[in-house]
């Protein structure tokens, strides 16, 4: 059975390891609660047809996609 001796084997590596900078742990994320009717931006993968469907009507197509899938939220539930 190996031990491990009471002294390291190399005083010069102990020494480094007690001056080099230590590595700053990241603070904890801190989850904050979402505020209602707010919107958030997001990157959204959509066919082609379907994104040409809603700017057809020319500015605000991204308000009436997000009507329209609020109104299929609703209806699912």
């Amino acid at each position: 059975m190996a031990t491990t001796p009471r002294r390291p084997t190399n005083p010069k590596d102990t020494a480094e390891a007690l001056f080099s900078p230590r590595k700053k742990e990241a603070a904890p994320a801190i989850e904050r609660p979402a505020i209602p009717h707010t919107k958030e931006m997001i990157s959204l993968r959509i066919n082609s047809d379907v994104l040409a469907h809603f700017q057809a009507d020319g500015p605000g197509w991204q308000d009436r996609m997000n009507d329209a899938l609020r109104d299929a939220v609703k209806r699912a539930v």
